[in-house]
C-alpha cells in the first residue's frame, strides 16, 4: 500500500505546500524528459508479492506486525489489514537467468517469513482472495495501526459521505454495505514492474492496456468472496468498489473511478497520464517535503518527485505508470496491478514471464494501438476476462477469438520472441511459457476452486466447504505443483468438532415472511418447503417475529384467509449474534425449550440455526 507516512499532520498548511510540490514535480519530470536525463539503456524487472496469513483453522490470522518485527528484513512491509504482508523483491536486469534468480529470491523470502509465522502459530498462503475471509475480519480492529491507512480510510469515507457499497453478480450475488475501505484488504496480488525507455513509454503503455484482457484471463485465481461464487477474478470488481468515492446522484454525470482501467489511449508522454490523474482525482495524502524538485534538478541532482510519487500511489490504475530513482538514476516503469497472488510461485513466475515477454516482444505493427483497436474494445476485453476468465471471448484486431486461440496463436509467439530478444535462458522460457500454454488448454486457479467448491457444497455446509477448499489450496502450494496439474479434492469430511461459532453452522439461504402476509400463505409456504420455523420481517427489513409450526397449531380456529402473520407470530424472539459460541446457543435453546434461534446483526437477520444443526 505504498509509503508509510510518520510525520504528516495532514493539515491545510501542509496540503497547500504539498500542492505546489506536486505542480513542481510535474514540471521537473517534463524537464528531465526534454533533457534526456531518464535512464534508457537498461531494462529491469521487479515485483511485489502480497500474501495472506492464516491460522491452524485456515482462517485469517492478524499477526503481521509481530511477524514483520520478528523477520527483521527490509524486504517485508505491512498491508491494509493485519492478516496481510507484502514482500518487495529486488530489481533485476532483464537478461539470461533473471527469472530463475528472482524466483529463487522469492522462495527464500517466503521461507524466511514462513519460519517467523510458525513462531506465531500462523501460516502463509498465496491466493487472490482468501476463501475463509468473513465480514468479521473486515472491521476496523483488523486495520493495520499505521497513520497512512487510517488517513486513507478517513478521507475516502468522508468523500463518500455514506457507507461503501459492494454489489457483484456472478453465479451468486453479493450485495452489502460496509463502513470502511477494508474490503480492499481481501485482495492480494503479485504486482509486476517493467522498466520502460522514455521514448517508448506511450507505445508500451498502450500495448500493456491492449494485452491486459487475455493476460488476466489466463491467470484468474479469485472466484470466491464471503462464500459467494462471483467473477473468475473478483478482485477487479471488489477493488474498484472498495475504494469508490463517487456519490450516487440523480444527475447524469461522469466521474472517473479511482480504481480503473483508464478512459482512452495515451498519445503524448507519461507526464500527460500524471496530469490526467491529478486533474480528475483529489489529493488523499500529504506529507512534509524538504527538497523542491526543480531546485534539486537545477543544482545538478536527481529529484525523487516525492509529491508525485505519493499522489500516484493513491490512484489505482490496473496498469500504473511509475517514476523512480535507482542507483542515482531516474527511470520510468509500468506496474501491472491486476495479476492475483498464487496459486503457486511457479504459476506467478509464469505469469510474469508471459507479460514481460509480451511487452518486450511487441511487434512493430502494434506501435500505434489507437489506429488498430478502439479503446473501449480493450477495456471490454479486460472486464470479460475478469468475469469469465479462460472462457472469455475476446475481440482482437477486429476478430472474435477465444482466449485459448488468442494465447496460443498470437500471444505466446510474441512472448517467446520478446524473451529471446533479451537473451533469457531457453530453459526458463520453455518452462514458464509452457505453464501458460498448458493452463490455457487446461484450467486456471479460479476454475479449480469453483469445480471443487461446488462439489464440497454438495457434501457439507458453506463454512466447512471454504475451509476444506483453503486447506487443499495450502497443501498444493507446499507441494509446488502448477495449478493446471492440481487434482480434485477427495476424501474431505465435514468435522463439526472444529466449529466454534454460530456463523459456521447457521443456514443463510432463508425463506422469510412479512408481517402483512396472510396466514394461509405462510402455512402453505411452510408445508411446501417442509419448514418448521420462519422468521418474520417488518417493512424496514428488521426481525419482527418468528412463525413456528407448533405456534400455528394453537390458532387452528383462526380464519387463515383473514388472519395476518403478525396476528399469529411469536413477537418476543430470542436471537443470537454470528459470533455466539455454539455451546452457548445450545444452552439457550435447551433453557427456553425452543427449536431454533435466529442469528442477527443488530436488528437484521442473517441466518438461523435449529436443533438439527446442533446434532
Amino acid at each position: 500500500m505504498g509509503e508509510h507516512i510518520k510525520e504528516s499532520s495532514f493539515s491545510e498548511e501542509e496540503r497547500k505546500v504539498f500542492v505546489q510540490h506536486l505542480i513542481d514535480d510535474i514540471q521537473a519530470l517534463e524537464n528531465m524528459l526534454r533533457e534526456g536525463l531518464i535512464e534508457d539503456d537498461v531494462v529491469r524487472i521487479g515485483a511485489e508479492q502480497e500474501m495472506c496469513l492464516i491460522n491452524e483453522d485456515y482462517r485469517p490470522s492478524p499477526k503481521s506486525l509481530k511477524i514483520i518485527k520478528d523477520v527483521d528484513d527490509h524486504h517485508f512491509t505491512t498491508e491494509f489489514a493485519t492478516y496481510n504482508i507484502e514482500v518487495n523483491l529486488d530489481p533485476y536486469t532483464l537478461e539470461k537467468n533473471c527469472f530463475a534468480t528472482m524466483e529463487q529470491q522469492l522462495r527464500e523470502l517466503l521461507d524466511k517469513v514462513r519460519k517467523s509465522a510458525n513462531k506465531h502459530d500462523a501460516r502463509i498462503i498465496l491466493t487472490g482472495i482468501l476463501p475463509t475471509i468473513s465480514k468479521d475480519e473486515l472491521g476496523m480492529d483488523f486495520m493495520t495501526p499505521i497513520p497512512r491507512y487510517y488517513r486513507i480510510n478517513e478521507v475516502l469515507t468522508a468523500w463518500r459521505g455514506d457507507d461503501f457499497t459492494v454489489r457483484i453478480k456472478g453465479a451468486d450475488e453479493l450485495s452489502l454495505h460496509h463502513d470502511s475501505v477494508l474490503f480492499e484488504a481481501c485482495n492480494t496480488s503479485f504486482q509486476l514492474h517493467l522498466q520502460i525507455p522514455p521514448e517508448d513509454f506511450i507505445k508500451s503503455y498502450n500495448w500493456a492496456q491492449a494485452i491486459s484482457g487475455p493476460v488476466l484471463g489466463g491467470c484468474c485465481n479469485s472466484p470466491l468472496l464471503l462464500g459467494k461464487e462471483l467473477w473468475r477474478e473478483t478482485r477487479i470488481a471488489l477493488f474498484q468498489q472498495s475504494l469508490d468515492t463517487r456519490i450516487w446522484t440523480k444527475a447524469l454525470r461522469e466521474e472517473v473511478p479511482r480504481v480503473g482501467f483508464g478512459e482512452k489511449w495515451q498519445k503524448d508522454s507519461v507526464v500527460e497520464i500524471f496530469k490526467q490523474d491529478i486533474s480528475t482525482h483529489r489529493i488523499v495524502l500529504t506529507k512534509p517535503i524538504q527538497n523542491n524538485a526543480l531546485k534539486v534538478l537545477k543544482e545538478g541532482g536527481i529529484p525523487k518527485l516525492e509529491a508525485l510519487s505519493l499522489f500516484n500511489s493513491t490512484v489505482y490504475r490496473w496498469n500504473r505508470p511509475c517514476y523512480g530513482v535507482g542507483n542515482g538514476k531516474p527511470h520510468l516503469r509500468i506496474e501491472n496491478r491486476y495479476i492475483p497472488a498464487g496459486p503457486t510461485i511457479m504459476d506467478e513466475m509464469a505469469n510474469f514471464a508471459f507479460w514481460v515477454g509480451l511487452m518486450a516482444g511487441r511487434p512493430k505493427k502494434y506501435d500505434d494501438m489507437p489506429s488498430l483497436m478502439d479503446f473501449r474494445t480493450a477495456k471490454l476485453n479486460f472486464f470479460r476476462a475478469a468475469t469469465s476468465g479462460r472462457h472469455a471471448m475476446f475481440s482482437w484486431m477486429g476478430k472474435a477469438m477465444t482466449m485459448k486461440k488468442l494465447i496460443r496463436e498470437e500471444l505466446l509467439p510474441i512472448a517467446y520472441s520478446g524473451l529471446k530478444k533479451f537473451n533469457i535462458d531457453e530453459e526458463d522460457i520453455q518452462r514458464l511459457l509452457g505453464i501458460i500454454e498448458k493452463r490455457a488448454n487446461g484450467r486456471t486457479g479460479a476454475e479449480w476452486q469453483i469445480k471443487n467448491f461446488r462439489e464440497l457444497r454438495k457434501q457439507m455446509k458453506l463454512d466447512s466447504a471454504i475451509v476444506q477448499l483453503t486447506k487443499a489450496m495450502y497443501k498444493n502450494q507446499q507441494e509446488e505443483i502448477p495449478v493446471h496439474q492440481w487434482e480434485p479434492i477427495e476424501g474431505m469430511v465435514e468435522t463439526k468438532e472444529s466449529f466454534r461459532w454460530v456463523s459456521q453452522i447457521m443456514s443463510t439461504k432463508l425463506i422469510k415472511l412479512y408481517e402483512e402476509d396472510y396466514a394461509n400463505l405462510a402455512l402453505a409456504i411452510m408445508q411446501w418447503n417442509n419448514i418448521h420455523h420462519l422468521p418474520v420481517e417488518n417493512g424496514k427489513g428488521e426481525l419482527a417475529g418468528l412463525l413456528t409450526w407448533s405456534h400455528i397449531e394453537k390458532f387452528k380456529k383462526l380464519d387463515k384467509k383473514e388472519a395476518r402473520v403478525s396476528d399469529i407470530m411469536v413477537k418476543k424472539v430470542i436471537s443470537v449474534a454470528p459470533k455466539t459460541e455454539i455451546t452457548t446457543a445450545k444452552k439457550i435453546m435447551e433453557k427456553h425449550n425452543i427449536g431454533c434461534l435466529p442469528v442477527c446483526v443488530d436488528t437484521h437477520i442473517v441466518g438461523i440455526i435449529s436443533k438439527v444443526d446442533l446434532k
